[in-house]
């Protein structure tokens, strides 16, 4: 047994619980379901709390243990999803006018493998519309609320799974990144974001934003619980274009082995003159620098092309593709649309063919830059992930799309693994944040490294001081 509150535990500590008998998947999930109904009208984080399929999961969860069942790590935990991905005969909004009442017949690839590994799903979770907008207030669902602070944001675009598993909703969360919308939240709310190398988990019935940036992955409050998620949604999918035939690796196995002997690169000129850099987050990255050199790793400074590069070549393509996603309804439904997301999506037709091929030809120049000339030499990159704590929503522009203070988009351009972990928190009681990057498909080496930094700190195991009378 252990003395932690139900909302607490990780993936790994209630499953062990519920394996030893000392708790079953209906407590776990009856408790999940409480929460969110005593809190979640503070935080906006789920749009549709599925409360009688949660609970019929964990009763099939527990059927199956009682018969010597067990479909691995995720067996009985609670889960949600952005509302981006299509689950059948459960509504699928992405947060729009548009698809208020979109009801699919089947489910998104991921879906179907977290049905498969036994988990519970506890609804879906509001995100910015289409994954694009912002955090809107003309839309048919408000936006989530940041955990810490709720008069704070919880950046985007996976919104509400940042909120829901900050707030001890759910044990993880699916997102999904295309210019840092996994990492964003998780730097916001405190918690672990993962973007996988592209191509490792497939994006089939998530609705798409840009085809050749997208990626889905988890949020969590642990390293472990993104590597036992990692376990069981990643795969090749052969009608999934992007997806990689390549094995699943072992996410775990590494875990615990330290960092001792690695070389980390540290791009300072990333970040260090950027607009908006709090001196909070670059003494938190520093000191971040400093426990992986008493872990025993080398970490040296290097120079990289200006982000401005990497991120001119990724809006171009994001702009781009979104646009030719949403091309017919920005047509003939314009005003169905949030404000937000009209005014970005709307970019995307003013860009050229010689734009959007010199943005390609960009793009591949700076990936090999990175995985030859940098990854080539030391096993990860350590930088910024937001620039600054969560900003308020008074301080979000009003009527125009936020220029968000996040440096994610570089790792979308090259389709890299990069994970948002926390570094500490700011004097206002906000989280700090910090990215590891890693060569592609090495995603066990990023959970590695990212594991031995949360063992040295022990910051992913503190909660934000919600209780229930905040919801009263």
């Amino acid at each position: 047994m252990t003395s932690k509150p139900l909302h607490d535990l990780s993936i790994a500590e209630a499953g062990r619980m519920i394996r030893a008998g000392s708790l079953t998947s209906v407590a776990l999930t009856e408790a999940s379901l409480a929460r969110i109904a005593a809190l979640d009208d503070v935080l906006a984080s789920f749009i549709t709390v599925t409360g009688e399929r949660a609970m019929a999961d964990a009763a099939a969860a527990d059927a199956a243990f009682a018969q010597g069942v067990d479909k691995g790590p995720l067996q009985g935990i609670p889960y949600g999803l952005k509302d981006i991905y299509m689950t059948a005969g459960i509504r699928s909004t992405c947060h729009s006018k548009l698809l208020v009442d979109n009801v699919p017949s089947e489910d998104c690839v991921v879906e179907t493998k977290l049905k498969a590994a036994g988990g519970v799903l506890l609804g879906k979770l509001a995100t910015h519309e289409f994954a694009f907008g912002g955090p809107s207030f003309d839309l048919p669902f408000p936006p989530a609320r940041n955990p810490w602070n709720p008069d704070h944001i919880t950046g985007g675009s996976s919104s509400g799974s940042g909120a829901a598993v900050a707030a001890g909703f759910c044990r993880m969360a699916m997102g999904s990144d295309t210019g840092g919308s996994i990492r964003g939240p998780a730097a916001y709310c405190g918690t672990v974001g993962l973007k996988p190398t592209y191509g490792l988990v497939s994006r089939r019935g998530i609705f798409p934003l840009s085809f050749t940036l997208d990626h889905a992955g988890p949020l969590t409050w642990s390293v472990e619980d993104c590597a036992l998620t990692m376990q069981a949604i990643a795969g090749h999918d052969p009608e999934d274009p992007a997806s990689a035939d390549l094995p699943v690796p072992n996410f775990v196995a590494d875990l615990g082995k330290g960092v001792e002997g690695m070389r980390i690169a540290l791009p300072r000129c990333h970040y260090k003159d950027a607009v908006g850099l709090s001196p909070e987050t670059a003494a938190a990255i520093e000191q971040a620098a400093a426990t992986f050199e008493k872990l025993g790793a080398t970490v040296e400074e290097i120079a990289l092309p200006d982000y401005d590069l990497f991120n001119a070549a990724g809006r171009l393509i994001l702009f781009s593709e979104a646009y030719a996603v949403h091309e017919k309804n920005l047509q003939t439904r314009p005003l169905d649309y949030g404000r937000l997301t009209h005014l970005r999506m709307v970019l995307g037709a003013l860009i050229s063919a010689s734009d959007l091929t010199q943005a390609f030809r960009v793009r591949r120049k700076l990936s090999l830059l990175l995985n030859r000339d940098i990854l080539g030499r030391y096993d990860a990159i350590i930088t910024a992930s937001a620039l600054a704590p969560a900003p308020r929503f008074d301080e979000m522009p009003q009527g125009n799309p936020p220029n968000w203070p996040i440096q994610t988009i570089p790792y979308n351009l090259t389709g890299n693994p990069a994970m948002s972990i926390p570094t500490g928190f700011s004097k206002s009681g906000l989280p700090l944040s910090m990215q590891i990057v890693g060569r592609p498909f090495e995603d066990a080496t990023v959970l590695r490294i990212g594991q031995a930094f949360e063992a040295a700190t022990g910051l992913t195991a503190l909660r934000p001081a919600l209780d229930l009378a905040k919801a009263a």
